[in-house]
């Protein structure tokens, strides 16, 4: 709809032009077309006026006057008022709303998708959990988020591809080789040769066991065995971080997460990736020497100081691979490379960003897209809730599943802003009532499912193609608020997609949800009089259409009863 008003306001504005009351060369900025803050007005409002009275050098009101004398012919607009200063106020017809009912049933599951990124690809990377322990609740809140992202960039056309990326060589896979080393030679985490940075939770017990029995482990397309030896440190490690990606893959699993593509960080070493970009900074002159260290000038690309990447013992400083796999990134064709990181990265940012823009290699600036997220605080009968046994000091997203299933954890940790601090509480998640927002708005599904069997068992007719012609029958306050609200399902869904914020979904479900709960507690549906009992089936039924959209765009499910 605002697609529309926006197309009706640009012929406005050339018909001016035509008539010789407007500049023929006048710059026409982007039009701003916004739902109306209350209903008394209107539908949408435009600041059109204000925006082009600086350059056609009018007075903001008497403008909007000429533009509304000069909108085309339409079925979308009922009336029009000016307002303020010049603000143009849309009133829509009752037809145009009618029209996106129809609309609901005629495109069916694909309602609300669009080709906004027709023909490009977007990757859309998440998790990227170091192989070194179970899933914390931290680890759900990205998954959940990077999962959001791609079904929104989908939905928008886009050709997504959703990438792990697997952090299999650093310090922390030393320590957990080494912890599950220490277990098998017999030690636990209370004894005086515990390594230092071991990990302490059972599950190093469970994969030092499972090693010394010679258990094996498939992941991605191949077998690792333990070889038994409690001396052999890189078979431990080989074995440790098979376990533990097969353990992720699970939790993940269960979550409803998948990946296409798991990519190591071990590979840019094997490939010469990093060895190959680090020669490229050099060949393009942003590198120099000093003190014995290779730095990149990335003062030049707005970081605060430049930086050290290659230290004088000749290792790499942990960026060089972000940059080296972000190229690679770039090279695999994803226009739209989209990172979901804790917020915790936000100092890193801006280095790898330097180094990208560094290698001259067309990569364009503010590329790629990071989403920042906060830390969750999971609190039970009001006490925060921290430990696992099984993972030792913190508690597992496959702890939180158990206790309040996959759809309440995706819903309750997508459902706030990421950059916001989220307190995932237990108790509201499990309970049955519309204090809980997942259950609220999958009761509303339910529900419409509910009364379209009590009409089945009461012997009535229903009949949605009557009903989608008898909806100017509808014209109570609180249908009015539905249809509205209905209508502005595309909009969220692209302005989801288009900000990489989910959250905004979430919280418009539940006004969608609230918006019939209240339409259903105020008026009977199965009427006597058969027309109108028809247009509100076909209103509920178009509902019920909208609410499983967004919910399959968040991942959960749409329950027929509850």
């Amino acid at each position: 709809m605002k697609d529309q008003l926006r197309a009706l306001l640009l012929q406005a504005i050339r018909t001016l032009q035509n008539d010789s009351l407007l500049p023929a060369d006048l710059a026409i900025p982007s039009l701003v077309i916004e739902h109306a803050r209350s209903r008394e007005h209107g539908d949408f409002a435009s600041n059109a006026a204000m925006l082009l009275a600086k350059s056609a050098r009018a007075k903001p009101r008497e403008l909007a006057e000429k533009l509304v004398a000069a909108l085309p012919a339409n079925t979308l607009v009922a009336k029009v008022e000016i307002a303020g200063p010049g603000f143009i106020n849309f009133f829509l017809t009752a037809a145009s709303y009618h029209a996106e009912v129809r609309r609901i049933f005629a495109e069916g599951d694909g309602y609300g998708r669009s080709e906004t990124g027709a023909g490009k690809v977007a990757g859309v990377e998440f998790v990227s959990a170091n192989p070194t322990g179970p899933l914390h609740v931290g680890h759900g809140r990205n998954a959940v988020l990077g999962d959001c992202l791609a079904r929104l960039l989908a939905a928008t056309g886009w050709q997504v591809k959703r990438e792990f990326y697997y952090n299999d060589a650093g310090v922390q896979i030393h320590n957990l080789a080494i912890s599950v080393q220490a277990r098998a030679r017999g030690l636990t985490p209370d004894d005086a040769g515990w390594p230092e940075d071991g990990y302490r939770g059972d599950y190093i017990a469970d994969v030092a066991k499972a090693y010394l029995a010679g258990d094996s482990v498939a992941v991605e397309g191949h077998t690792v065995a333990g070889a038994k030896n409690p001396d052999d440190l890189d078979a431990i490690r080989q074995f440790a971080v098979a376990c533990l990606r097969h353990e992720q893959d699970l939790d993940l699993k269960a979550f409803g997460v998948g990946f296409d593509v798991y990519f190591l960080e071990s590979s840019l070493y094997a490939d010469g990736k990093v060895e190959e970009t680090v020669r490229e900074l050099i060949a393009h002159g942003h590198t120099y020497e000093e003190g014995g260290a290779l730095w990149l000038r990335s003062t030049d690309y707005g970081d605060d100081k430049d930086r050290v990447m290659r230290k004088s013992d000749g290792t790499y400083t942990y960026f060089v691979p972000d940059v080296a796999y972000h190229l690679s990134k770039w090279q695999r064709g994803y226009v739209n490379a989209v990172t979901v990181l804790g917020s915790d990265h936000h100092g890193s940012l801006a280095r790898v960003k330097a180094g990208l823009q560094a290698l001259d290699a067309g990569i364009p600036r503010g590329w790629p897209n990071y989403v920042l997220y906060q830390m969750v605080t999971v609190m039970r009968g009001g006490e925060e809730v921290k430990l696992s046994k099984r993972a030792g000091s913190y508690l597992t997203l496959r702890d939180l599943i158990e206790e309040v299933g996959r759809d309440a954890t995706r819903y309750f940790l997508i459902a706030r802003k990421s950059d916001s601090q989220l307190v995932f509480d237990i108790d509201l998640a499990r309970s049955q009532s519309n204090d809980n927002p997942v259950y609220y708005i999958q009761y509303a599904h339910a529900r419409v499912c509910s009364v379209l069997r009590q009409a089945g068992e009461k012997g009535l007719t229903v009949d949605l193609d009557r009903g989608l012609q008898q909806l100017a029958r509808l014209d109570s306050e609180h249908e009015q608020i539905l249809l509205t609200e209905l209508a502005k399902y595309p909009e969220v869904v692209e302005s989801a997609a288009a900000n990489l914020e989910p959250h905004l979904l979430a919280g418009w479900l539940r006004e969608l949800a609230n918006a019939f709960h209240t339409y259903y507690n105020a008026h009977q549906f199965l009427v006597d009089d058969a027309d109108l009992r028809n247009a509100r089936l076909a209103l509920s039924v178009a509902t019920r259409q909208v609410l499983k959209n967004g919910l399959n765009l968040l991942g959960l499910g749409a329950p027929e009863s509850m």
